[in-house]
């Protein structure tokens, strides 16, 4: 509104009213003394009148119209007060800016695609459960670079470290158990494949969250030896175990009975691996589980969001200042002439 000029009738818009700040809005609360002012007034001339000797009846003068000439002056003189308080009031606007950065943290996801992820001890199943959670893990996410690594009998970059959520989403939803054709559950090559994604990063803080439901029984790296790298390269390792061990469904057979599969979990293993990677250890038997597993982990490891705020005010009570001083003179010239007197002649 810096360029409309301060005659402009859009100053007294209700919308140009309601879109202002006020500095002090308790000033409003004067005019309220405006009408007593003119009731004291009133009741002033009325004292007068009844002393001073009239050659008209005032019947006689309030039916002639141009007595009604008698209530220009009052009017801009009411408009100059309301126009001062409203000045007093200090309509101004402020606009805000506010910059906001961290230094963000690379983070992968080491996910189990093995046979055994089928299992339905969750809901649909065990790789589906994770899949939500990772996308929910994503979404809650702010500048930090993720990374998304497959396993089963080999391990597979699934998308490279980036902030582009949308694009990770996808990533996720495409996750299923054809990606890789061998079979097994290779936990060393998984944090391999994890580590060379942030071998190059120059990020504080690196995290690999590796989620899985068995033994590691393939590949040609011991998982104690790949953490251990982690380790060196101050890369915190969460490892968090699926499912139950012992019989759980896997599906259906073709006369509607329900196939089962004893699960076998190296869980002293999982728990080393978080021991020597400074990170946790974490066992889920169900979805609610697993969702609270990855809040605690997106607790843990949020970076610190700073912000700069930038406020630019700027005050807009000149304009009706002017109005008030311009109202007021023309009063003053009013007063003087024969329209304040018109009833007393």
């Amino acid at each position: 509104m810096n360029d409309i000029p301060w005659y402009s009738p859009t100053w007294f818009l209700p919308s140009t009213f309601e879109s202002f700040d006020w500095a002090f809005p308790s000033v409003f609360y004067c005019l309220a003394i405006i009408p007593l002012l003119f009731g004291l007034r009133a009741l002033i001339n009325i004292k007068l009148d009844q002393k001073m000797p009239v050659a008209l009846s005032r019947s006689e003068l309030k039916s002639n119209p141009i007595t009604l000439l008698r209530f220009v002056p009052p009017v801009f003189f009411t408009l100059s007060l309301v126009l001062a308080i409203i000045a007093l009031a200090r309509p101004q606007r402020t606009s805000e800016e506010v910059e906001r950065w961290t230094e963000g943290i690379d983070i992968v996801l080491a996910i189990d695609i093995s046979r055994s992820m089928q299992a339905m001890d969750f809901n649909p199943n065990r790789l589906e459960a994770a899949k939500k959670v990772a996308t929910e893990f994503v979404k809650g996410r702010f500048q930090d670079r993720i990374g998304i690594v497959v396993f089963s009998g080999d391990a597979y970059r699934m998308a490279p470290l980036t902030t582009d959520y949308k694009f990770l989403e996808s990533n996720i939803a495409d996750i299923n158990f054809n990606l890789i054709q061998n079979g097994g559950t290779a936990i060393g090559s998984a944090l391999s494949v994890s580590l060379n994604l942030m071998r190059e990063s120059e990020t504080k803080s690196k995290v690999i969250v590796l989620l899985s439901d068995g033994d590691n029984n393939a590949g040609n790296i011991d998982p104690l030896t790949a953490v251990k790298l982690a380790e060196a390269y101050g890369i915190k390792v969460y490892t968090i175990a699926v499912g139950k061990e012992g019989p759980v469904k896997m599906g259906v057979g073709i006369y509607g009975d329900p196939i089962y599969n004893d699960n076998t979990m190296d869980e002293k293993t999982l728990r080393q691996i978080a021991r020597i990677g400074k990170g946790k250890f974490f066992r889920a038997t169900d979805n609610k589980t697993l969702e609270n597993i990855f809040k605690r982990i997106d607790k843990y490891e949020k970076a610190e969001i700073k912000e700069n705020r930038f406020s630019d005010t700027m005050d807009f009570y000149t304009v009706y200042l002017r109005w008030a001083i311009l109202f007021f003179l023309i009063w003053i010239f009013f007063k003087s002439t024969f329209m304040n007197n018109i009833l007393r002649d």
